[in-house]
């Protein structure tokens, strides 16, 4: 059973990606989201070439976050890694924003198109540092196959939910994708990957 009561994937950091700009939007969201029964929830900005985040910056603008925001949700930091040359770097460094309440998980993502070179072999040595690898919304690479995601799941790769996907948010290929994986229980933890206060909507009927 998915713990929808944790929203393990967002980007409600305000002002250091794609996601939220301004710190009032960002409390906004965790109004609503406190309002839907999220009691804790994972601040997971971007990490990769095109935003390569450095984590003390991270560390201190989710600070100023926590400090702003007077709700109940319990608030955490990790990263979403894109697997690029920038987390090559960060991993050998052992420079990393981990999730989970043990801190023994990476949250991972790929291009949505195209694997990167050496994708399982990257996944094992996450592994080998002593992490597990999260994978972030794998309904929605078009360049895996049922077949990946079995082999994958066989050799211990977590798969994380994007409930908007579940709506067609991204499309019906990966609507259908995530219907599969679920019905398969492939997953293991769920996330709303929220961008903006626009996406409330959609996640209220799917978090009922």
């Amino acid at each position: 059973m998915l713990d929808k009561k944790s929203d393990v994937h967002s980007h409600i950091l305000y002002g250091v990606d794609d996601g939220v700009q301004q710190l009032e939007e960002s409390l906004q969201i965790l109004k609503e989201l406190e309002n839907l029964g999220i009691e804790t929830l994972w601040c997971t900005p971007h990490i990769m070439e095109d935003i390569p985040n450095q984590t003390n910056f991270l560390q201190e603008r989710f600070l100023q976050l926590k400090q702003a925001y007077k709700g109940k949700i319990q608030l955490h930091l990790a990263a979403e890694y894109m697997i690029d040359n920038v987390f090559n770097e960060r991993l050998s460094n052992k420079d990393l924003l981990p999730h989970g309440e043990l801190k023994n998980h990476l949250l991972v993502e790929t291009s949505y198109f195209n694997p990167p070179l050496n994708l399982e072999e990257t996944l094992q040595e996450i592994y080998s540092i002593g992490y597990y690898p999260l994978l972030a919304h794998p309904e929605r690479y078009a360049y895996m196959e049922d077949n990946d995601y079995i082999r994958l799941k066989a050799n211990g790769i977590k798969f994380q939910l994007n409930l908007l996907s579940l709506k067609g948010m991204y499309g019906k290929t990966a609507q259908k994708k995530a219907e599969w994986l679920l019905s398969k229980n492939y997953y293991d933890q769920v996330g709303s990957d929220i961008h903006s206060i626009h996406q409330i909507h959609a996640l209220k009927d799917l978090l009922k």
